[in-house]
């Protein structure tokens, strides 16, 4: 024999198992008229022997009613160029044409100049213009030693950090002149 460990009133007068499986959906179904006579007709001895049953029919009733009174609110046809005139009552900040500092870029463009003179003076200061070996240039460059500049691992990543940023100037460089030239156009 199958045990009901919670009693609730509603399973009073229920038919076929637990009447608490689906309350609301057998009451809504009721309500609107669906399902089949053999289950209306068992709803209907509910409502009049189970007081739950008919509480909550009065309560889902009221719902049904107020439901099919209230009608949905809709938008007006022009309620887009509504929005969109509130919209441009509004000042809207203008997209500027630079988001950095003329000088933050200068100053990048400096630190990029200033990195390769600092490299082309330590490389030329490696040469030895004494030595008279018959060349036509007085620079050897097998003779230049690269290794104590490009061995270090901090310089490798400066390097190309810096290799990164250059080229995002450019980048951003030739963006900006094709945007003039297709102004121009």
């Amino acid at each position: 024999m199958k045990q009901n460990f919670f009693y609730s009133p509603l399973n009073e007068g229920s038919f076929g198992g637990n009447s608490f499986d689906g309350f609301d959906e057998r009451l809504w179904e009721y309500i609107d008229g669906s399902g089949t006579p053999e289950e209306r007709s068992s709803i209907e001895k509910l409502l009049e022997t189970n007081r739950v049953w008919k509480e909550k029919y009065h309560e889902l009733l009221e719902v049904h009613q107020l439901m099919q009174t209230s009608a949905l609110d809709e938008p007006s046809l022009r309620f887009t160029k509504n929005v969109m005139e509130e919209i441009a009552k509004y000042q809207i900040a203008p997209a500027t044409n630079t988001y950095i500092n003329k000088r933050v870029i200068w100053g990048i463009g400096t630190f990029f100049i200033v990195l390769i003179v600092g490299f082309l003076i330590y490389s030329f200061s490696q040469v030895d213009w004494t030595s008279n070996s018959g060349s036509t240039l007085p620079i050897n460059i097998p003779k230049v030693d690269f290794s104590k500049i490009f061995n270090n691992t901090y310089v490798n990543v400066f390097m190309m950090i810096n290799v990164v940023l250059g080229l995002m100037l450019l980048d951003r460089f030739l963006a900006s002149r094709n945007k003039n030239i297709h102004k121009e156009a």
